[in-house]
Order: C-alpha cells, then sequence, then structure tokens
C-alpha cells in the first residue's frame, strides 16, 4: 500500500469518540483507541499549555524539548513540573536537529498525530543568531515532517506565525492572501515551513494543518515578549521602550484562545479541496490535504493601550521611553480568523483586560 493509499484509508477509519459543547473539548481516535500525540516544544509556553489541556481530557501526550537557553531555563523546568506526574504523560529531552533519535522515536512511539509547537522563536534574535534558525526551524521541521511520513501519522499540526505577513498592509491578515514578503529570517523559515508542509501533503498525502498565532500572551508567558517585558519593567520601576513611538498595534491573543483553537483543528483533519482552482489558487487551501488557520483575537490593539491596561492591573505607574521602529518588526497585525470559525466553531474572544489581569496574578505568584 502507498502512502497516500495508507493515508486516505486512515482518514476514513478517524472517529469522533466524545464531544462537550459547553467547551469543544473532544477526544479522537481511530476505532475507539485513546489517542497517542507528540507535543514539541512542551517547555515553551504554548506548549506547555497545549499538552496541559490534552491530558485533562484524557489524551496520551509524549512531550518533547531540547530545554535550549534562549530564555530563562528555570521558567522551563517550572513549566515541566507543571506535568510531572499527570496521568497518560511522558516527558523526552531531545533536539529536532537530532535526526537519529527522532527517527527512532517516531518508529518506537507510533504517534496518531504530531503536534508542532518547537521552534526558535523571536524576530529580533534572528538577525544576531540567523544559523540557530535555519537547524530548528527548517532542518528540525523536516525530520518532523519525514517522521510523520515514515510512521503515518494521521495529522501533523504546526505552528505558523503572524510574522508571515511580512510587508503586507492589507488588513485585516487573511489566509487567502499571498505572504512572499517577509521582513525577518524567523518569517522566512515559518513561510518556509507552510511551503515544505504542503509539499509532503502533496507528495504523500501526510494531512497538515499550519496555525499562524497572534502575539500571544498569557500567564507562563515567555519573557521575551511584550507583555512579560512590560510587566517586569513595572514592578523594577524601570523605564519601558515603545517601540514605532507607541503606533504599534498587536493582535493580542490570551493563551486559553490559542489551546481551544489547537485542540480543535487537531480533531479537523484536512481531506484536500476538490474546488481549488490552479488557475487562481487558493494560499489557504490545496487538493492536497492541507489547510492553513489564523488564530487570533480579530481586535488589534495599541502597546499604548496595553500599558495602560497593565498600570491599572499592577497599580503601578509606567515609565515610557519611545523609540523607533525595529528592523525585522511590522506596525501592525490583525487577524481575520473566519476560516477558523468556519471549520471548527471557535473565535478567540478574551479580552486584552481579562488577560492582561490573568497574567499579573501569575506574575506576582510566580516572582513574588
Amino acid at each position: 500500500m502507498t502512502d497516500s493509499e495508507f493515508f486516505n484509508t486512515l482518514l476514513g477509519e478517524v472517529i469522533k469518540i466524545s464531544t462537550s459543547p459547553l467547551c469543544g473539548e473532544t477526544r479522537w481516535g481511530r476505532r475507539g483507541r485513546i489517542l497517542k500525540i507528540l507535543v514539541t516544544g512542551v517547555a515553551g509556553f504554548i506548549g506547555y499549555h497545549v499538552a496541559h489541556r490534552l491530558l485533562a481530557q484524557g489524551t496520551e501526550v509524549v512531550g518533547l524539548d531540547n530545554i535550549n537557553d534562549y530564555y530563562d531555563v528555570q521558567l522551563k523546568m517550572d513549566r515541566l513540573k507543571q506535568l510531572e506526574g499527570k496521568a497518560g504523560y511522558r516527558f523526552i529531552k531531545m533536539d529536532l536537529a537530532d535526526k537519529a533519535a527522532l527517527s527512532a522515536l517516531f518508529e518506537q512511539e507510533r504517534f496518531d498525530r504530531v503536534i508542532h509547537l518547537a521552534a526558535q522563536a523571536g524576530v529580533r534574535y534572528s538577525l544576531e543568531n540567523p544559523h540557530v534558525y535555519i537547524q530548528s526551524n527548517l532542518v528540525g521541521f523536516l525530520h518532523i515532517l519525514e517522521g510523520c511520513r515514515r510512521s503515518r501519522v494521521a495529522h501533523l499540526v504546526y505552528a505558523s506565525s503572524s510574522s508571515v505577513y511580512g510587508a503586507n498592509t492589507r488588513m485585516p491578515f487573511s489566509v487567502h492572501h499571498n505572504v512572499d514578503h517577509p521582513v525577518s529570517l524567523y518569517a522566512a523559515t515559518k513561510k518556509a515551513n507552510e511551503l515544505m508542509a504542503h509539499s509532503y501533503s502533496h507528495l504523500y498525502r501526510l494531512p497538515t494543518t499550519g496555525l499562524r498565532f497572534f502575539t500571544v500572551y498569557g500567564p507562563w508567558g515567555r519573557p521575551d515578549m511584550a507583555l512579560f517585558i512590560f510587566a517586569k519593567a513595572v514592578f523594577e520601576g524601570k523605564p519601558i521602550d515603545v517601540y514605532n513611538h507607541g503606533r504599534m498595534q498587536r493582535d493580542f491573543t490570551y493563551i486559553d484562545d490559542i489551546v481551544e483553537g489547537v485542540v480543535r483543528v487537531t480533531g479537523k483533519i484536512p481531506g484536500g479541496n476538490p474546488d481549488w482552482d490552479s488557475q487562481n489558487p487558493d494560499p489557504a487551501a490545496s487538493l492536497a490535504p492541507y489547510k492553513i488557520y489564523n488564530i487570533g483575537n480579530n481586535n488589534p490593539v495599541e502597546l499604548l493601550t496595553l500599558i495602560s491596561v497593565l498600570e491599572q492591573c499592577t497599580g503601578k505607574k509606567a515609565e515610557q521611553r519611545l523609540v523607533p521602529i525595529q528592523p525585522g518588526d511590522v506596525p501592525a497585525t490583525y487577524a481575520d480568523v473566519d476560516d477558523l470559525m468556519k471549520d471548527v466553531g471557535f473565535k478567540p474572544s478574551t479580552p486584552i483586560e481579562q488577560g492582561v489581569e490573568k497574567f499579573v496574578e501569575w506574575y506576582r505568584n510566580y516572582y513574588p
């Protein structure tokens, strides 16, 4: 049986086991078996929260991370501690660039799904250390694709980024727009991931779904992200650098909304669009089992507004220092999430005031 024939057969065997209409939680299995899902980047911000959610609904999770020192290793270790001892969870320390080890892992475990969230993140860091992005985001992703193909994984869901919109200025950003002008190497690697995934979907009928995340924030967040940086400065009484002289806008998306989107999409295996037109190609879909979605709050917020909300939640005044936009940054992001709503019935909606309050509460407890 060819890879294409196998995946087509497998798609027919995937059945819906149970759904909660209140929270959208869905457990999926083949012939009634509990799913085994690989979550890469499990020590990371989004990976940790996704694994926590999957375990809470009874999924078996194998978490993988190399625990690099791009930011505070202790924060990563503390995230992992929250998952220790949970039923159905195992952690494996591994680097995606280790082809032999990753190949052996796929062969041994036989995952039903893969949620690939591991990557070298950060727009500005890509200006200083470009080579690490190639190893992690391109070489590592190739190894994930090969593992999924060879072990016949039923669905690969992977993290893309709103950064792929690059020089685009047409708002809101739609998955149906072309994104051929990245303005950072990080963005270029994420666009490359989407292209690589499509080639595997086309050649081997491997179902793949890319998720373009928009400025994720919340408890256990990354220290290199705006809200975390601003909160640290406010609590320490230090000035905040506000880029683009305060005119920067971001579609801040709360972590619980991101997780909800990831989990729902994982259960929505693409089968290919028979109406896809090669004369007028839609970048978000394909004849192959391939899809792209935005996951964003659909509500851009100025950095000055974010700082104002942060001041209200902390009860402290921020000292602001207005500075020019940085190389590789874009002035605004704004997600069109119509496709996400249409296909999985979900749209992120957590107000910035509510999300920042929850983040500040966590920050106070974590850094007493």
